[in-house]
């Protein structure tokens, strides 16, 4: 099929940042894209061919947007699955598929998927309702610390709780959830594996992760990960086992532990273009979003290798602030060497809403480190007082 500069339209569930980085590529190789999104305010408005506002998880809206392409993918995992199913039944390609989607958007079912295929991941308990936890804790099934965490619909640090007491269990949501044994790691790593449906698979270098420790978001990416080669290797041959259970196209973000005794454990996945892979629109030869494309698309890989060692930044909001946003000492930190930020287009402001993200590169990976940390002292998302 011809994909560029033709009739051909490819859809894009949800309009957020991620598909705003996807559609730099689509311009780039002059691909019709049509986004769907709730707000009226998408970052991805200003960039796509045809921008419908509509509810993701409304099945008529994902249903009747869906009809009009013809390869459909997603930039959230919180949409409409019926819709996309039925939309895969009558000859629209929705990827990744619906079926994978509907054990991912699930953490209990994405922990079971994990141990009826026998992956790594750390032992667990699901509940119906949250109501049912005190029992189990009263009756000896369940020991402090764990980490709660909602079934459904939890993204960057919501729908996630670290549980030790009685007392943390107060105020949780009532709904279906897991609580996960709490595993003492040493670093928490992620791997992006790309795949077509031809079945060429290709995975980016680990990286490494450090998480805001009250946000529970990722506050950096850190490529390649400082890890000696034989788990770097453990670490990749885990995300692909992943990938070859669910049996993808596109992209699968793999996100791990690496514990106390160097044995690699399944976190979570996200079936799209992931935080973990901000990096390599700079420091890769092909960036996570252009190779999500190349996948969806069935069109040859590109190569994975990191051209230069890579930092990622979040620029998140920051506390005390919310409205009208303004990006305080943006100035600064561009005159620093090898440091590129991303705007994401959103308007307003609120404490720890993703924002943006800086890339720094630099061969010296221990040097772009110290230029993250003048980065992260620098810039500050706030707004008019």
């Amino acid at each position: 099929m011809n994909y560029f500069s033709s009739d051909f339209k490819l859809g894009i569930l949800g309009g957020g940042q991620l598909g705003k980085m996807m559609l730099y590529n689509t311009r780039k190789f002059d691909i019709q894209t049509y986004v769907l999104d709730p707000s009226d305010d998408a970052p991805c408005k200003m960039a796509c061919n045809a921008f419908t506002q509509g509810d993701l998880m409304d099945f008529d809206a994902v249903y009747n947007f869906g009809k009009q392409v013809d390869v459909l993918t997603f930039e959230i995992e919180n949409v409409n699955v019926d819709a996309l199913e039925k939309l895969e039944n009558e000859g629209i390609k929705v990827y990744p598929s619906s079926k994978n989607l509907r054990i991912i958007q699930n953490k209990a079912k994405q922990k079971l998927f994990y141990l009826d295929n026998n992956l790594p991941t750390s032992n667990f308990s699901r509940f119906a309702y949250a109501s049912e936890i005190e029992d189990t804790i009263l009756n000896g099934g369940l020991k402090f610390p764990f980490v709660w965490k909602s079934a459904q619909f939890g993204y960057d640090g919501t729908g996630v709780k670290m549980v030790r007491s009685m007392d943390d269990l107060k105020g949780l949501p009532a709904g279906e959830c897991i609580a996960e044994e709490l595993i003492d790691f040493k670093n928490e790593l992620a791997v992006i594996v790309a795949r077509n449906s031809d079945g060429e698979v290709k995975t980016y270098p680990v990286v490494e992760m450090e998480f805001h420790p009250e946000a529970n978001q990722v506050e950096y990416v850190i490529c390649p990960a400082r890890i000696s080669d034989a788990i770097a290797k453990k670490a990749q041959d885990v995300a692909l086992n992943v990938s070859k259970a669910f049996n993808h196209v596109g992209l699968l973000a793999v996100e791990l532990f690496q514990t106390q005794d160097d044995n690699i454990l399944i976190n979570e996945v996200a079936p799209r273009p992931h935080n973990s892979g901000h990096q390599t629109i700079e420091a890769s030869y092909t960036s996570q979003f252009e190779q999500h494309i190349r996948a969806i698309l069935n069109l040859p890989l590109g190569k994975t290798e990191s051209k230069v060692g890579g930092i990622m930044v979040n620029l998140v909001g920051a506390e005390g602030y919310t409205g009208d946003v303004i990006y305080e000492n943006i100035a600064e930190i561009m005159k620093m060497e090898g440091v590129t930020p991303h705007i994401y287009g959103k308007k307003q402001t609120r404490p720890f809403r993703k924002m943006g993200h800086v890339t720094i590169v630099n061969k010296d990976l221990s040097l772009a480190r110290k230029v993250a940390e003048e980065v992260k002292k620098t810039i500050r998302v706030i707004s008019k007082q």
